[in-house]
């Protein structure tokens, strides 16, 4: 079950109202004693139904959780759509320039304030959670994945799991390894990180940042399971199919 709502968000053009979306378990009311741990992700209109898509195709989150009875609860915001490609800026925790789109000051870490601050809080007093780190997780794909590798490494006594899909990491590679270099790391942390391999060609250096990364994230002792995923592209049909590896990835060595 998802349940859709409007909620006050600090955007970088001024308050506004975004859409929200929750999932809850199909054994949630079934079970009322039993909490849950939560998944926190980007781009909440491309995660559950098609119909709220922005190309018209979902991840078919709700369908796979509910067909694979995953004992998940998912929390979701939707992302910026200003036609100024102001999702950029609030899903970059950097500056960065782009030639054919302008430069953007990167507000991510504003936008990663508001999801532990507010959507957090508001999700754990809602629902029946799990609160604690160990079992709050963030994913999205995109600038989304580089919010989700932000996340993981900046706030790692918030968030101890995170799937990165087809990520950003162009935005700004040295800039992001010289967070994992720097980052307080706890030793159960895991990563799931994937890129399509028809999509490699969109960045010209984008193979070899994207090795070097996860390079540097095994260096630190992080759990990760990196993939080129065979005939993979940039988007929401590509990013469902991986699904099953990230839902494993997730909930390896879990008890729930």
């Amino acid at each position: 079950m998802v349940r859709k709502w409007s909620v006050p968000y600090p955007a970088v053009n001024g308050e506004e109202e975004r859409a929200a979306y929750l999932y809850l378990p199909v054994d949630y009311d079934r079970e009322p004693d039993r909490r849950y741990p939560v998944l926190y992700m980007f781009d909440g209109q491309n995660v559950f139904w098609d119909s709220d898509a922005t190309y018209g195709k979902s991840w078919g989150m709700e369908r796979f959780l509910d067909e694979n009875r995953v004992p998940l609860i998912v929390a979701a915001l939707e992302c910026n759509t200003g036609e100024h490609y102001e999702r950029l800026d609030e899903y970059s925790p950097y500056r960065f320039e782009e030639k054919e789109l302008g430069r953007f000051e990167g507000h991510g870490d504003d936008t990663m304030g508001w999801f532990i601050q507010e959507f957090k809080a508001f999700v754990d007093s809602e629902c029946r959670t799990l609160p604690d780190r160990e079992h709050t997780f963030i994913a999205g794909s995109s600038m989304g994945g580089l919010m989700s590798l932000y996340a993981l490494f900046k706030y790692n006594d918030v968030y101890s799991r995170a799937a990165a899909l087809s990520p950003s990491i162009w935005v700004a590679p040295d800039k992001l390894k010289a967070l994992v270099t720097r980052a307080k790391i706890q030793p159960d942390t895991i990563l799931y990180m994937d890129y399509g391999s028809e999509e490699m060609g969109n960045h010209k250096t984008m193979r070899r940042d994207f090795g070097s990364f996860g390079t540097k994230v095994m260096n630190r002792g992080v759990h990760l399971t990196q993939r080129i995923v065979p005939g993979g592209t940039h988007s929401e049909a590509s990013w469902e199919r991986q699904l099953p590896f990230v839902m494993e990835t997730l909930f390896y060595g879990l008890d729930v």
